[in-house]
């Protein structure tokens, strides 16, 4: 019997990249809408968060999940600390928490009535329709971001009490709300 291949587990980087720019790249990935997510967690210097559009369901068997952090990123450290995350997907009426958390890491948390922490120690954020708490699995540094595996533990979903919360989305620089298309 063989074995399978192993993945690689380092970036193997083309010499001929023909000629594509950062801007050129970030431009064409703008036109890609995502789902908004915030990710939290805890760190002893107090509470972590920030937004996430790369979130995917990597598996069902067990519950996994990813998403990236920039290495520019100000919580970059906490993430790298840390054990277990919350990953909100924010409602179109929570365009203000997309906001609040794409800006400087000491106004994140600034207003206390935004959110509490899980008896778990993470910070949650109120009216978010889903989110779940998940372990870091694995960290792997690729490129100039890090990808972060996260074992769900639990989900929370309110969307059956309020079937109208509606996912906010990140569409070529600007929010919106999805509208359904026609049967």
């Amino acid at each position: 019997m063989t074995d399978a291949p192993r993945p690689e587990t380092e970036l193997r980087v083309p010499d001929d990249l023909s000629g594509i720019t950062a801007e050129q790249y970030r431009a064409s990935m703008r036109h890609y809408p995502a789902g908004v997510t915030v990710v939290t967690l805890r760190s002893p210097q107090g509470p972590v968060g920030f937004t996430a559009t790369s979130f995917a369901s990597l598996s069902l068997d067990p519950p996994l999940v990813s998403f990236n952090i920039a290495h520019t990123s100000s919580s970059l450290a906490g993430m790298l600390d840390a054990e277990s995350v919350v990953i909100h997907f924010l409602g179109e009426h929570q365009q203000h928490l997309a906001h609040r958390f794409s800006r400087t890491a000491q106004e994140r948390f600034a207003d206390r009535s935004l959110w509490t922490t899980l008896d778990t120690g993470e910070p949650v954020l109120h009216g978010t329709p889903i989110w779940l708490r998940a372990t870091v699995h694995q960290l792997i540094p690729i490129g100039d971001h890090t990808f972060v595996v996260g074992l769900v533990t639990r989900v929370h979903d309110d969307t059956d009490e309020k079937p109208s919360a509606a996912p906010l989305l990140y569409y070529n620089g600007r929010y919106y709300r999805p509208t359904p298309l026609g049967d």
